[in-house]
């Protein structure tokens, strides 16, 4: 073998090494990126004892009526990522969660697990103008599906106007599994820390475990002296403090 051959063949690799490289950098910028950058939320460092509990897939006219009656009971705030097509079908409680002060979010139309950039607009836009028509309120929040996005969503969601939000990866009660009551409870409580996004389901399947853990989560956090807030509230509390450094 020459030594121009193995040059060329070093070339090569390190040019084939170097694309692949930017490929997944372009692929997924990761959470550092960003964070830095402001277009995706997962939670806040603060020394503030505020936390904000979020709830997917509804509005379902059993569950979510149950989580409202609880937030009020325990002067609570939340963040309902709603979905469009449910939004349809019980404006009553889109109505009612917005009028009780808590914030209304976009979690798609139809609640589709992949979607092209074009579907993704279109579900945004739908959605917007569901929630829109119901409350005059014009949701700035968007959650992909199952939390999966790539830099294309990303990019689309905040041309929409949108900042995308996630939750705390220690926060993940996964309720939609009916892991049964304790389990929610304790994963809430283990790692509840301020600055935390806790991540419940309000919709899309039997969600009483969900209340049921509710039922001890809410005033066990409130004794701990913990206030619980809205998605744009945390940021707003995080820009605050950045001000002040």
């Amino acid at each position: 073998m020459t030594r121009k051959y193995i040059l060329f063949l070093s070339l090569c690799f390190l040019i084939i090494s170097v694309f692949f490289i930017g490929l997944t950098t372009y692929a997924d910028k990761g959470r550092p990126y960003y964070e830095e950058t402001g277009e995706v939320v997962w939670d806040i460092n603060t020394k503030d004892k505020i936390i904000a509990l979020t709830f997917d897939d509804g509005p379902h006219p059993k569950y979510t009526a149950a989580i409202l009656d609880l937030l009020a009971k325990y002067d609570a705030k939340a963040t309902f990522f709603i979905i469009g097509k449910n939004a349809e079908k019980y404006p009553d409680l889109v109505l009612r969660s917005y009028s009780e002060g808590h914030e209304l979010a976009n979690h798609t139309y139809s609640h589709p697990f992949k979607v092209s950039v074009a579907e993704l607009h279109a579900q945004l836009r739908k959605t917007k103008e569901i929630i829109y028509g119901i409350t005059g309120f014009s949701p700035v929040l968007f959650r992909p599906v199952g939390g999966n996005y790539n830099d294309q969503m990303i990019n689309a969601a905040v041309k929409d106007g949108y900042k995308v939000v996630m939750w705390s990866w220690h926060q993940d009660t996964q309720d939609w599994k009916e892991p049964g009551v304790n389990k929610i409870v304790q994963k809430v409580m283990k790692g509840s820390k301020p600055g935390d996004v806790i991540l419940f389901h309000d919709g899309g399947g039997d969600r009483m475990q969900t209340i049921r853990a509710l039922e001890e989560i809410l005033p066990e956090l409130k004794k701990q002296g913990y206030t619980f807030v809205t998605i744009s509230e945390l940021i707003k509390s995080k820009q605050q403090q950045e001000k002040v450094q």
